[in-house]
């Protein structure tokens, strides 16, 4: 079995306290590079792709030069995701860096940051995407598009974006997704529900996770997809037991079979409000 991609959480930190977060009671915590070494020789055989994202905040990482290092050497393409804000602080190294897409959550800013600093907050994430853009893909992301109690901010994003990269924005949320510059795009969604947010008992429903990704935890725990950020459905620890392991235990095993045939085998899966349907 091989994933197209596998979420590698660094850290579970964050500087920002978004109400539609997760909310966790893990112990917060940073990878050391030792241990995020042995996590990327663990998945090696399973994926190229990791993704520096679950919980937390991956530009907080002290040590995110050794890591990014890491990777590289071993042979990864690395997606991260941030909400931008500590983009100008960590420039020089993510400019020399070898990253392949930067995902960054643009409605965190909404509720994190004084709306007089919203427009240098764009500033710089615009500038960065720009000076960056040559070598690596860049998603700017409003997944907050029907909460009309930051329909303002939402306008504001786009109008800055309209006026930053001369691109006509009328259109901007008919469709999920608009190019903005070469490697740049603008994606809007639904905000969604965390697994159990909300008592949805949907059984009847598919995912992708264990189809074609899985995800580590800061401490070493697998779990079936990234919106398990509790760790819910552990199905091993890196540190204890081997990932070939894992991944062919009967819970993984018996999730991803369900999935196959459209049903959520786990009461987690079928309260999630990310993807429902069949």
């Amino acid at each position: 079995m091989r994933f197209k991609k596998v979420y590698v959480e660094i850290t579970n930190r964050c500087n920002f306290n978004c109400s539609f977060c997760c909310p966790s009671d893990r112990e917060k915590r940073f990878v050391s590079p030792e241990d995020f070494s042995a996590i990327l020789f663990s998945i090696k055989p399973y994926t190229d792709y990791i993704y520096l994202h679950v919980l937390g905040e991956p530009l907080l990482h002290p040590q995110l030069e050794l890591l990014l290092r890491e990777a590289h050497t071993q042979g990864f393409h690395v997606n991260l995701t941030t909400n931008g804000s500590l983009l100008q602080r960590r420039r020089d190294l993510l400019l020399r860096s070898s990253i392949r897409q930067f995902n960054i959550s643009l409605h965190d800013a909404e509720e994190n940051i004084p709306q007089t600093q919203w427009q240098s907050y764009l500033q710089d994430v615009f500038t960065f995407a720009n000076d960056k853009s040559s070598d690596s893909y860049f998603s700017l992301r409003l997944w907050n598009r029907v909460d009309e109690s930051v329909s303002y901010f939402n306008r504001m994003c786009v109008s800055y974006m309209s006026d930053f990269w001369g691109v006509d924005m009328s259109d901007a949320f008919s469709a999920r997704n608009k190019k903005l510059s070469d490697h740049i795009f603008f994606q809007n969604a639904a905000r969604f529900s965390w697994p159990g947010e909300k008592k949805l008992q949907i059984r009847k429903r598919t995912c992708y996770g264990m189809r074609d990704h899985v995800a580590v935890l800061v401490d070493g725990t697998v779990v079936p997809c990234c919106l398990d950020a509790n760790g819910a459905l552990a199905l091993g620890n890196v540190f204890k037991q081997r990932f070939s392991d894992i991944i062919a235990s009967d819970r993984a095993q018996k999730l991803l079979d369900g999935f196959r045939r459209g049903e959520a085998v786990e009461p987690l899966c079928a309260d999630c409000g990310f993807f429902v349907g069949v």
